[in-house]
């Protein structure tokens, strides 16, 4: 559900993996290119489909008889598309989250969201994440992803579905730890990507990532997940891809910004949802409910939303007060 780049992406990847992928999107002129051309142009131009794969802009008809849904649609949209789509989930689907955000005002992660809003059991609410640029995946670059899910059975169905010759899925009940990998480290990576911007190079942009993936863990231990999740793909290594990649939207949004664009212009030349934008201020709200520390995600949100120069914002990082935090951790 979501014909962008990463929802086209997972489409191809249940058709590689031998099922059967109807692609739910919202312009009938995309819908079109992909049953006529096999093709997305405006998320993957260049790129077979399978033919397997196909298209519709009704809803109703995407979702009829699925065994598994994938919803990729922006974390802002979540619910209200959820509301729009509830009457025609199948009972008994799998419903996958593949958004990587938290709603604003209410610190809901997309699992809860999913919940909530189609009321859908959590033994029914899967999350596939990890270090996966949409282009190089569809390509048939060796990937590898995680399925998660409370109940470790669907959790290896997801992982069934979407196993490839060259895309490996690991399976986890940590669903918390992967949501939380997933929306921060699109937070570090506006940062990553301001200081690049700035003209930083490697020293610096390795001190973000190991201080964002504190963050990260901090948090997620707050919100009992598992600390072992955060050394793995949904952690370290979706950290790594999103901050290091030219490919990653929240890494060149945040180029754009320590460039010297205003945030009205950067968000007018980004042809997708940078998630880490809307997200920021929503994981700061959940962190402060729980009395978590993180000042890579407040120097973010005091850019985008308070009129913090950047340059300030990285003063204001590297003078903090230090804190009893030991190995640089």
């Amino acid at each position: 559900m979501g014909a962008g780049s990463w929802g086209t992406v997972m489409a191809k990847l249940f058709c590689d993996a031998g099922g059967d992928a109807v692609l739910w999107g919202r312009r009938p002129e995309a819908v079109a290119a992909i049953n006529e051309r096999h093709e997305n142009p405006d998320y993957l131009p260049g790129i077979t489909l399978p033919e397997t794969l196909r298209a519709t802009a009704d809803p109703a008809e995407a979702l009829d008889g699925a065994d598994v849904v994938a919803v990729a649609v922006p974390a802002q949209t979540l619910r209200a598309n959820l509301a729009a789509w509830g009457p025609h989930l199948p009972p008994d689907a799998l419903v996958v989250s593949l958004m990587k955000g938290v709603e604003l005002g209410t610190s809901r992660l997309m699992s809860e969201v999913v919940r909530e809003a189609a009321d859908v059991p959590a033994e029914r609410i899967a999350v596939f994440c990890g270090p996966n640029l949409a282009r190089e995946i569809a390509s048939g670059q060796p990937g590898a992803a995680v399925a998660a899910c409370v109940d470790e059975a669907q959790a290896r169905r997801l992982q069934a579905a979407t196993m490839t010759p060259y895309f490996r899925v690991y399976t986890t009940t940590d669903v918390v730890g992967c949501e939380l990998g997933g929306a921060v480290k699109n937070i570090v990576a506006l940062c990553v990507g301001m200081s690049v911007g700035l003209g930083f190079g490697a020293s610096t942009q390795a001190l973000l990532m190991t201080r964002g993936l504190a963050e990260i863990a901090r948090l997620g231990a707050a919100l009992g997940a598992d600390e072992h999740t955060f050394a793995g793909l949904a952690g370290m290594g979706d950290l790594i891809g999103t901050c290091s990649s030219p490919l990653s939207r929240n890494r060149t949004f945040g180029e754009n910004l320590g460039r010297g664009m205003t945030l009205d212009e950067v968000i007018a030349v980004t042809k997708q949802t940078a998630e880490g934008v809307k997200s920021s201020e929503a994981v700061l709200e959940l962190a402060r409910k729980h009395n978590v520390e993180m000042p890579i995600a407040e120097a973010v949100a005091a850019v985008l939303y308070h009129g913090m120069p950047i340059k300030e914002a990285a003063i204001s990082l590297i003078s903090r007060s230090p804190k009893a935090e030991r190995y640089g951790m």
